[in-house]
Order: C-alpha cells, then structure tokens, then sequence
C-alpha cells in the first residue's frame, strides 16, 4: 500500500470517523487534520474565529464555509500536510468541497479517495447521548460501553457532557446532516473518489474494511 494518502473521512455524527482518521493517519504517516478539534481549540483560547465558530457549534448547525475554509486552507499549507492527509469532518457541504479541490488544484495535488463511514441512526444516538468527556485531559468515556470511575476521571478531572452530545442537539445534528452532508454521496460518486464502507461493530474490523477500500484505490 502506498503511504502517501490525500484523503477524507465522512459520515454522520459518531460515525467513528476521528477514531479511524487518527489510525489512518498513523497508517499511511501523514497528519489527522480535524476541523472540530481546530475549531474547539479556538474556543477555548478565546480566538476571534472561536468566538464566531461557537455559536453554529453549539446550536448543532455548521460553521459557515468561509470560516471554515480559511481554517483548512491555512492548514493544507503547512509542511507536514503536503505529502498527504486524512481530513476528518470536512467538507460537510457541496460548496466546501468545490473550495477544497480549488485549494488542491492550486496545490498541484488531488484527493486519492473520500470514505463515506455508514452507520444506522439508531446506533449513532446511543454512541453520541451516552458520550462523556474528561474536562482536564479529554479522556473520552461512553456510560453505556466504557463509563467513567464516577464524576472524576482516573486523572481527578470533572467528567461531563458536551453541549454538542445532548440528545436535542444530536437530533439537530444528524437532521443537518441528512440536508446538508447527504449530498456530498452523490457529488463525490460522480466524480469517482467514493468509497463506502460499513461502519458498525468493532472498530479494528471498520479500520481492516478502510485501509482494504484505500489500497483498492491505490492499486
């Protein structure tokens, strides 16, 4: 298998797709680029684009295009990024995904493949409601699978709920998804770069279908 990888993770919210980005990323040696946690970090460093990014966040909508990508196109540009990445929850719109291939053109470079992560709805709730997150070290724990030793994480940190994991929120998140995510399937099958891959059970058996739809790309 090659291990230069120009490629995007999608799916609906608690796909698994930032479990798998940051595997992939390991895998092929090329960096897990994350809008959330850019866009998470920003908020809690009280930056400007935190500040405007915040309130879509919170709200389960997205953060609008020209925020975003401005924030990916910066980070493109950065050296360890220009042998390849895995970008995890972008693009997220049609219009993200022209911006995209025009910041790659300028780059020379196109996407080897976009990983389309399925999974029922029904799942998704109980991955996303039963979510916990250590406040001090971001140790995530989920009640049902993996639940926290208490209130406190093992390392003396509050252990809460983010604002973004509660059910009325997912509820809006997932129905942003259907109307605005939903057709970047169509738009990235006709342009030939769309693979799909089952995404529910254990996550060692989603990572083995992911690199098996890469090499078959790379072949």
């Amino acid at each position: 298998m090659r291990r230069e990888m120009r490629a995007v993770l999608m799916g609906p919210p608690s796909a698994g797709k930032g479990t798998q980005a940051v595997r992939l990323a390991a895998e092929f040696g090329v960096p897990h680029i994350s809008t959330g946690d850019m866009f998470r970090a920003a908020i809690a460093a009280g930056a400007e684009l935190g500040r405007r990014a915040q309130g879509f966040i919170e709200a389960g909508k997205l953060v609008p295009d020209d925020v975003t990508l401005g924030i990916v196109c910066e980070r493109l540009a950065e050296a360890d990024a220009m042998s390849g990445f895995i970008l995890d929850g972008f693009p997220r719109t049609v219009p993200q995904a022209e911006g995209l291939e025009d910041i790659l053109r300028a780059q020379g470079v196109r996407l080897d493949a976009v990983v389309l992560i399925e999974v029922p709805e029904d799942v998704l709730v109980r991955r996303v409601t039963g979510r916990r997150v250590c406040e001090k070290c971001g140790r995530v724990y989920h009640m049902e699978w993996n639940p926290p030793p208490g209130s406190a994480c093992e390392c003396g940190g509050l252990v809460t709920q983010r604002k973004d994991d509660f059910p009325e929120t997912v509820k809006e998140r997932l129905a942003t998804y259907r109307t605005q995510t939903e057709p970047l399937r169509d738009y990235y099958a006709s342009e030939g770069s769309l693979v799909v891959v089952d995404g529910t059970g254990d996550p060692d058996e989603v990572f083995r279908r992911i690199t098996r739809a890469l090499g078959r790309c790379g072949s």
